[in-house]
């Protein structure tokens, strides 16, 4: 199977194409280098040194005997998708090349326009593209379990069975998306369903929780494959978020209450996930969705889960409650469904197995790298403003050009 992988270079990307190469794939990447030009224009840098992309592959090839093609350009450029389709005639695609993070887009209007411009443009280019050179080509495409916000009822796999004045129908789980990003992601789901429904594309919608773990058996072959570890407040995870904060001695940051509660897998789960919609792809005409996630959490339960793996290494870990920057519900129920990946044979890993190793020992060993600057939250959904300067006075050209 031949298989390329937008935004190969970014975090699931990366350790998706390693996974997919070393199980003997045919695979591509797809890159235009913005991930790392946000960590510049943020002013920040992932607590793992990350290599050139051209020295991971080369490492990669050098390792493995296997070579991973390297195609480079951007989504919203229609010729350069088009012409890498036809190019390579991918069997499936996995769409993981959009910007990722909910404050990235609520910084000012500018990131928020780029990030809708960037996320929509490039999924509406790829739809067209496979329409017209791959049409047989399944679409693997990373949603966001945010996309469903946190409604007082369970939340289902993307459609839900609906009975109305004496009639019934199966429709689309409603939305409650949570910023400029979510809501870009919902605009991406339903301009697939829509292309499926007319053109008989075929397209799997992962809709995604919070991704943990920098370890996966292919990065742990060299340090030069490592992946990324992002702490800071725009692009990190909350759970890396804390793990940086224990091995500094920095209180860990509960905004608010600290009951808002998500789906979480780890890395080596995302991979898999992706291999196992691609070994059963969706028929023609059909967009499906899976709810790609192992666990839920709340933030406060995270937060219990650092400390404790914390004190087991010695580290003196605290609590912190502070304001939260976010519009969002600090105390809500969450029930999700996510059985249809497990279905087809996803064993999970679970935080608890792996929160040591692929998390606090990695924050550890990197410590020196950690600037405590990046913990506090300086984007706050409630006051976005217009314009605002980042931490550097860069800016990269792709958030420019728009």
């Amino acid at each position: 199977m031949k298989i390329g992988v937008l935004g190969g270079d970014g975090y699931c990307g990366w350790a998706t194409a390693l996974y997919l190469s070393a199980k003997g794939y045919s695979v591509a990447i797809m890159d235009n280098f913005a991930r790392r030009q946000w960590d510049y224009e943020l002013g920040v840098q992932t607590l793992t040194p990350i290599r050139p992309l051209a020295e991971r592959l080369r490492v990669w090839q050098e390792l493995t005997g296997k070579s991973i093609q390297l195609f480079v350009g951007d989504v919203t450029d229609y010729d350069f998708l088009a012409s890498t389709i036809k190019a390579f005639e991918p069997d499936a695609v996995i769409h993981f090349a959009e910007q990722r993070a909910a404050p990235y887009s609520m910084i000012d209007r500018r990131h928020a326009v780029f990030t809708q411009v960037n996320n929509v443009v490039g999924t509406l280019n790829l739809l067209f593209a496979l329409r017209e050179y791959c049409p047989d080509c399944h679409l693997v495409k990373l949603g966001t379990m945010g996309e469903y916000g946190t409604p007082n009822i369970d939340i289902e796999e993307g459609y839900i069975e609906i009975e109305h004045n004496g009639r019934k129908d199966v429709l689309p789980f409603p939305k409650q998306p949570g910023s400029f990003y979510h809501l870009s992601k919902v605009h991406d789901s339903h301009n697939m369903m829509f292309a499926c429904k007319i053109w008989k594309l075929r397209a799997t919608d992962l809709n995604q929780g919070v991704v943990y773990g920098t370890t996966t058996e292919e990065t742990l072959l060299d340090e030069a494959l490592i992946n990324r570890f992002d702490y800071d407040e725009v692009f990190g995870t909350v759970l890396n978020r804390f793990c940086a904060q224990a091995a500094v001695g920095h209180p860990l940051t509960v905004y608010g209450r600290g009951g808002q509660t998500r789906g979480f897998l780890d890395i080596r789960d995302t991979v898999r996930c992706v291999e196992l919609a691609c070994l059963h792809p969706a028929e023609p005409g059909e967009c499906r969705v899976f709810n790609q996630f192992t666990e839920q959490f709340s933030v406060l339960e995270i937060a219990e889960l650092v400390k404790a793996a914390g004190n087991k290494l010695g580290l003196d870990v605290e609590i912190d409650r502070i304001q939260d920057p976010r519009v969002e519900s600090e105390q809500h129920y969450y029930n999700a469904k996510h059985s249809r990946l497990l279905d087809l044979g996803l064993k999970p890993h679970y935080l608890s197995d792996s929160l040591l190793d692929s998390l606090m020992n990695i924050a550890v060993r990197y410590r020196d790298r950690i600037d405590v600057s990046m913990f506090l939250p300086q984007v706050d959904w409630r006051k976005a403003s217009n314009e605002r300067r980042t931490v550097r006075e860069v800016t990269s050209s792709l958030v420019a050009r728009v």
